[in-house]
């Protein structure tokens, strides 16, 4: 397997945040360093409002994008590039330069706004160290989605109702698979 990125995707709403969480948990408590960054829905009153990116090294939270005015916007959300840039791109910087992990969640259409997470993604898929990085599901219709998929260097995970619970352990078993290789070389 020569496979170092491994791409997790499947409808939206489906468990794919959720089970890189369990598998960054499990990681961690192995010795691991993990770093990048999640992304989570806010919810008032039950509805959606926005979306929030966490920096898994420090913790530190940002919007990705909410409801509201302005521009660029997706769907009924204006997403804040400044932030992602900011944050998200930050967190995929330092993650590549002071981690054994690289979460990546999501390579969706807001985050592919951005020219700097683009070229951030980039640098992290292409870098020695493995990638666990959702990815939206219809991906293959923007360019940079396709670029992506189009790599012959990932396992991917399609997370399905039948298998999302066991869809961590499988992230955990890869990773393990892909840092005891580049250990014994």
């Amino acid at each position: 397997m020569r496979e170092k990125n491994i791409l997790v995707t499947g409808r939206p709403g489906i468990g794919k945040t959720t089970a890189v969480l369990r598998a960054v948990h499990h990681l961690r408590s192995t010795g691991l360093v993990i770093g990048g960054f999640i992304s989570r829905e806010e919810r008032r009153e039950g509805t959606r409002v926005g979306f929030i990116m966490i920096d898994l090294m420090t913790g530190e939270e940002a919007y990705l994008a909410r409801v509201g005015e302005g521009r660029p916007r997706v769907g009924k959300y204006v997403v804040l590039v400044d932030e992602l840039d900011r944050l998200g791109v930050g967190a995929i910087l330092t993650a590549l330069n002071s981690a054994d992990v690289v979460i990546i969640d999501e390579i969706g259409p807001m985050e592919l706004l951005s020219t700097s997470f683009k070229r951030a993604v980039r640098s992290a898929l292409d870098s020695s160290k493995p990638v666990i990085a959702t990815i939206h599901a219809k991906a293959e219709l923007s360019a940079f989605g396709k670029e992506v998929l189009e790599r012959k260097d990932y396992t991917l995970i399609v997370v399905t109702e039948s298998n999302r619970n066991d869809v961590p352990h499988r992230l955990v078993e890869l990773v393990h698979r892909i840092t005891s290789r580049k250990q014994t070389k």
